[in-house]
């Protein structure tokens, strides 16, 4: 197979979690599709890589690993309050998603980067770290716990970016959660993460102000691309 490090960038605005759901199964299925064809024939048509920005409205999601227990509210409650709820399958536990976040969904053949999902997580991670970085917070990870901190392994630790990624045939989808501008009140509803006495922060809590998300999205594209070694195919990018 080809080798192939161009990301094609689509920013998707706001859409409902179902809708962006079923279009990534419709692009993480087409790479899979065309690796098995290019094993059965021989190919060596190069598969593509995308990189989908979106801002959710509120809706939490619960991971293959989680507990419905986590989920605080009940079924009248989720509707009394307009907030959607969906059994996901990626990896991880409940989580929350709403305007003011960031979420970022890599569809990529790790073959044109590297086959090691543990590396993959630290890398999305990694990513984030230095996105905060140049807010001048100093982030971290958690042991054991996949996403990213502030006073990780400190009785202030609290979480601001969350992670969950499914991965067949070394295809990638779903990604990454970073609290910006995000009412931080919906996580009451929750145990984050499945993570009890543990918070929950965001960018404008830690720094103070309301920060536009395209302005951070530029942050995390620039890093992503860095930290993949990866460049940037802007044919797609405000599709």
């Amino acid at each position: 197979m080809k080798t192939n490090k161009t990301i094609h960038v689509q920013e998707l605005g706001q859409q409902p979690y179902k809708t962006c759901w079923d279009y990534q199964e419709k692009l993480f299925q087409g790479i899979i599709d065309l690796k098995r064809a290019n094993r059965n024939n021989d190919s060596i048509q190069a598969t593509p890589n995308y990189l989908l920005f979106v801002e959710h409205p509120p809706v939490f999601t619960l991971g293959k690993s989680g507990k419905i227990e986590h989920l605080l509210l009940t079924e009248q409650q989720l509707t009394e309050k307009k907030i959607a709820f969906y059994k996901s399958n990626r990896g991880g536990d409940i989580t929350y998603h709403g305007p003011g976040q960031i979420v970022g969904y890599p569809i990529l053949d790790l073959d044109h980067f590297f086959t090691d999902i543990h590396r993959y997580l630290r890398t999305l991670e990694e990513v984030i770290i230095a996105t905060l970085s140049d807010y001048g917070l100093q982030a971290t990870r958690s042991d054991g716990e996949t996403g990213v901190w502030l006073d990780a392994d400190t009785p202030n630790a609290r979480k601001i970016c969350a992670m969950g990624v499914r991965a067949s045939r070394w295809v990638t989808m779903h990604g990454f959660a970073l609290n910006v501008n995000t009412n931080l009140a919906h996580f009451d509803y929750i145990v984050p993460c499945g993570i009890q006495g543990k918070g929950v922060t965001s960018l404008e809590k830690e720094v103070g102000r309301v920060i536009p998300l395209n302005e951070v999205q530029e942050k995390i594209l620039h890093h992503f691309l860095q930290f993949f070694e990866a460049e940037l195919a802007i044919d797609l990018i405000n599709q």
